[in-house]
């Protein structure tokens, strides 16, 4: 069951990283390449911090998953492209999947709860940090506070469940609040905003 959720975050985050190829216009290389890296990064992440050989290079089943949705991408993008905000959608389900799979497979390498938490929110957000950088814009990570605070709630929800059922219902809770921030702009407090308000008030002589 782990390795199955861990498969289908590879395979939706390769997806959305697929579709920012897309929009970029990059080629059919392009697309599977980015598709491939948007898919393994968190997981590789993790496993170079627990200190073991990543699992992306030593089962097939990882690369062929991402791949594979890279050639997806390339061939039904006009379909998927007609989705509501297909990329966040989307980003939003690899970020729950990896984010409760990676604290899981922490906990596997018997690594502490607290580690396993913030080793499970790097899977998770892994990938969309490499997917902007490599389309050249700014993390989502670092733009909107629902997204790593999902991360972290969803792992913390795996590791202190206990087993893989409660990694299911990590997953839910954090694609809802990651989801809910989408839907409704929800975010955390921005300086720059307070700042800006507080230039816009000048003084009455």
């Amino acid at each position: 069951m782990l390795l199955a959720l861990t498969l289908a975050g590879v395979f939706v985050f390769g997806l959305s990283g697929g579709l920012a190829a897309v929009q970029a216009r990059l080629d059919v290389f392009g697309v599977v390449v980015l598709a491939v890296v948007v898919g393994l990064a968190g997981g590789v992440a993790r496993d170079v911090l627990i200190g073991v050989p990543p699992q992306a290079v030593r089962d097939w089943r990882y690369m062929a998953v991402a791949g594979g949705a890279g050639a997806v991408t390339f061939l039904a993008h006009p379909l998927l492209g007609r989705l509501q905000r297909p990329i966040l959608i989307l980003d939003a389900a690899g970020l729950a999947l990896l984010s409760v799979t990676g604290a899981r497979i922490a906990l596997d390498h018997h690594v502490g709860a607290f580690e396993a938490v913030i080793l499970g929110a790097i899977t998770g957000i892994g990938g969309g940090v490499l997917r902007d950088i490599l389309v050249r814009e700014i993390p989502v990570v670092l733009r909107e506070g629902l997204y790593a605070i999902p991360a972290l709630l969803g792992a913390t929800i795996a590791v202190v469940g206990g087993n893989t059922d409660w990694a299911i219902v990590g997953a839910v809770v954090c694609f809802a609040v990651r989801l809910a921030g989408i839907v409704f702009g929800l975010n955390a407090p921005r300086a720059g905003r307070e700042r800006s308000s507080e230039r816009s008030r000048v003084p009455e002589p």
